[in-house]
């Protein structure tokens, strides 16, 4: 593109009085003139469906093998051929109804959509049973079906928990807006790795400056003007982005950004808005149309009903089992706090639950026996940003305990606070009673769920997190939690036990 189109070195954004008077530019109100096709459109690298054949033997074999091993404990006489023939049917299913379809990211088929899936397989099954030989009992085939339902559901969850790690194929974003909404989106996009978009250039709206390091190839003028188009595709194409992320806002008015869209659609680039609404999972939006206005419903966070039942059911048994089944460790840990170091075996501590409830949480001591009485002289050490104290080489704390809190093994006697229904198996961490009185009122609503035995934060770094990463992480569980986000967490618990990251 010829002239001054808005790209990195004019001194001020075009207006309708200084912009170029070229044949191109004039043709611009019924849309752009250079037509990106979609056979170049730059796209993510490496793209999304190369992890397609992952994804499809993990169906496979997430409900072959178990079902499998199922009919074959029950004595079926055809069992290799029955779980060959519902794998097959479970992926065909999952086919036909779009699992396998590139999404966009962050927007993976939940629970409740494996669950549509897992009854559809049962009634394709049921008509092909009644066409061939009835030699596997409908029950027994029922039952090894299950497996198949719940490792998919894990599966859901997993792929919808925000994590701190590598981050994943992205699709190049350019940011449009005020100066100020650009800061904080190129800010908050850059800070994590939990979403599938790399910020690659930005174009303000006006002369303000920027904070953040994105590249300006171009501004927006403050007022409408004919050239807001092509000046987007100019910076998108200079910089290979696939994706114009726009902010609303008092010089990007809803006339303007219908303009803006058409242009950019007549362009071949995609578009999206940003909403002011954060930390929403995409499953509780609900977009809908009325009177010519877009509309976004937001499904009120999981309080009570069927999920909540279930998890408070999960957690009561779940801390039964643990305990019976993890009594030899609790006893050797016991013995090996008790004869390394002067004190009780049990550390017990004051903490706020749900609403805010005091309750007498149980731990391993992992510190000498009196630890809170130097915690004030340790106070100019405190390594957290936040009403929490931690620090990575406390003195207080003892050989054995280093072990523990490493392994996370001091945590294991809060299953008798699960049981008693203080804290659930998974939620925010336990606050302490002078944390809380710090508390502003976006940090309270931490309090809105149980505390639990792990956690977003503890799978997520621990310690090594900021105090805002661990509210804004918690706060996302709060709002966005249900059972399949738990059965995701505690998959990757045992992952962050092993790694031992930020646990100090």
């Amino acid at each position: 593109m010829s002239g001054p189109v808005g790209l990195a070195g004019a001194p001020l954004p075009r207006t309708a009085s200084n912009r170029p008077r070229s044949q191109e530019f004039d043709r611009l109100p019924q849309g752009p003139t250079v037509q990106r096709e979609r056979s170049a459109r730059p796209g993510p690298k490496g793209g999304p469906g190369r992890y397609l054949p992952l994804v499809v033997c993990f169906d496979l074999l997430g409900l072959g093998v178990p079902g499998w091993l199922v009919l074959r404990t029950d004595g079926e006489p055809r069992a290799l051929a029955g779980a060959v023939a519902a794998a097959l049917a479970w992926s065909c299913v999952r086919a036909a109804r779009g699992r396998y379809a590139l999404r966009a990211p962050g927007r993976p088929p939940g629970a409740l959509a494996a669950s549509g899936d897992w009854l559809l397989l049962i009634g394709v099954l049921a008509v092909l049973w009644t066409f061939t030989d009835p030699a596997i009992d409908p029950a027994s085939a029922v039952v090894a079906l299950i497996p198949g339902l719940l490792a998919t559901t894990a599966g859901a969850g997993v792929r919808r928990l925000p994590a701190r790690g590598k981050r994943r194929t992205a699709r190049r974003v350019l940011v449009v807006g005020a100066a100020t909404g650009v800061d904080r989106a190129v800010r908050l996009l850059g800070s994590r790795t939990d979403h599938g978009y790399l910020v690659v250039a930005a174009v303000p709206v006006g002369t303000a400056a920027l904070s953040c390091d994105a590249p300006v190839p171009g501004r927006l003028a403050p007022a409408p003007a004919d050239d807001d188009a092509s000046t987007v595709l100019g910076a998108a194409f200079a910089h290979e982005a696939d994706l114009a992320l726009v902010i609303p806002g008092p010089e990007l008015t809803e006339e303007r950004l219908r303009r803006l869209s058409w242009g950019l659609h007549d362009g071949g680039l995609e578009l999206s808005v940003l909403s002011h609404l954060s930390e929403t999972a995409a499953g509780r939006v609900r977009p809908a149309s009325a009177a010519g206005l877009t509309l976004l419903h937001i499904v009120p966070p999981l309080r009570r009903g069927p999920q909540a039942a279930l998890k408070a059911a999960v957690d009561r048994s779940g801390a039964v089992l643990g305990l019976l089944a993890l009594a030899p460790l609790l006893l050797l840990v016991a013995a090996a706090v008790r004869f390394t170091s002067c004190g009780p075996v049990f550390h017990r501590q004051i903490r706020h639950g749900q609403h805010s409830r005091p309750f007498t949480m149980w731990k391993f001591r992992t510190m000498v026996a009196d630890a809170e009485r130097h915690r004030e002289q340790l106070a100019t050490r405190n390594e957290s940003d936040g009403p929490m104290f931690k620090m990575r080489r406390d003195p207080r704390v003892t050989r054995v305990g280093r072990l523990l809190r490493r392994s996370s093994l001091d945590e294991l006697p809060q299953l008798l606070n699960v049981l008693r229904g203080d804290m659930s198996l998974v939620g925010p961490r336990p606050p302490l009673p002078d944390e809380v009185s710090r508390y502003d009122e976006r940090e309270l609503r931490r309090l809105s769920v149980k505390p639990g035995l792990t956690g977003l934060w503890q799978v997520s770094g621990r310690s090594d997190l900021s105090w805002q990463e661990t509210v804004s992480l918690d706060l996302w569980y709060v709002d966005n939690w249900s059972v399949a986000t738990d059965v995701g967490l505690m998959a990757r618990t045992l992952r962050a036990v092993t790694d031992g990251r930020g646990a100090y």
